[in-house]
């Protein structure tokens, strides 16, 4: 009789004992990566999430930041939402023009590919892109010039309501990028960590428009080619489909993490007025090493 009590007691209490070693091991985890961003002079949110096991760790999880080209996730849901609808085929084709209206005045304004990151599209004003190699581009590369010809496509605000659906609440896409007189009156895109991770979740998981369109959303984000920080210390079998984002004193990283296991991870860090940007960077990758090494040792 005392055996079987033994034994009960033993299978009653194993799952609390599990919860709670592995809320140690979070608390632990989040005072070492807190200790590691303090070292920088800036500000910083984190939000993670394992998606096998549902463990989540937060930093300012709701602390709105400039989103920089992190946007262009939002933006990019919002093709493949339209396209489900009809509206448009992702294989249809726009005529490149660089020529965009601010939100400011209405008044035209050009891109300039000094501040671009991507130069051959600026080579090809007035032939024929698809939309899809446009938001490929935008992607991988952070095409402004692309960026903005997908949101004349699909409308800025159809972009925020459709992250309000998704249940992110702090998103705002209210422009394309590079609009100087909206710049100057302060309207701005925002984004919180939070917010990234959860339709980031959805991607992952499949709940975003539609199976096919989150695998085709995973295939062009697994292509990203600026990989300073959550990729940046973590073994090559590992995948990273993610979105970077930069302005001055400003680096963020956005993404889902597929471990050579078979599990997945979503890990957003975000961060503004870094007096150190390299340093910044080198300690965000850090972060992205340590929660990576927790995971997995």
């Amino acid at each position: 009789m005392f055996k079987i009590l033994a034994v009960l007691f033993i299978c009653t209490c194993l799952p609390v004992l599990l919860l709670s070693q592995d809320n140690l091991s979070m608390e632990s985890l989040q005072q070492r990566i807190t200790d590691i961003l303090a070292t920088q002079k800036g500000s910083f949110a984190v939000a993670f999430k394992d998606l096998s096991s549902g463990r989540e760790l937060f930093i300012h999880e709701h602390e709105n930041f400039h989103a920089a080209s992190t946007m262009k996730v939002p933006v990019m849901i919002e093709v493949f939402k339209q396209a489900m609808q009809k509206k448009f085929s992702v294989t249809d084709s726009l005529v490149v023009k660089n020529e965009f209206i601010s939100i400011a005045d209405s008044s035209h304004f050009s891109l300039d590919p000094k501040d671009d990151s991507e130069f051959e599209l600026y080579k090809q004003i007035g032939q024929k892109k698809s939309i899809y190699d446009l938001v490929y581009q935008m992607i991988i590369l952070s095409s402004n010039f692309a960026t903005n010809m997908i949101i004349q496509l699909v409308d800025a605000k159809n972009v925020t309501a459709t992250m309000r659906s998704l249940g992110a609440k702090d998103i705002q896409v209210l422009r394309g990028v590079e609009d100087q007189k909206a710049f100057d009156k302060g309207i701005i895109n925002t984004t919180t960590a939070y917010d990234l991770m959860l339709i980031l979740e959805q991607v992952a998981k499949g709940k975003v428009v539609s199976k096919k369109a989150c695998r085709a959303m995973i295939k062009i984000l697994l292509d990203q080619q600026f990989n300073d920080i959550i990729p940046a210390k973590l073994p090559a079998d590992v995948k990273v489909a993610h979105k970077t984002g930069w302005i001055t004193g400003l680096q963020h990283d956005a993404g889902i993490i597929f471990l050579p296991d078979g599990r997945r991870y979503v890990l957003v860090l975000l961060s503004k007025n870094l007096e150190d940007e390299k340093a910044g960077v080198d300690a965000m990758a850090t972060v992205s090493e340590m929660i990576y090494k927790d995971l997995t040792h």
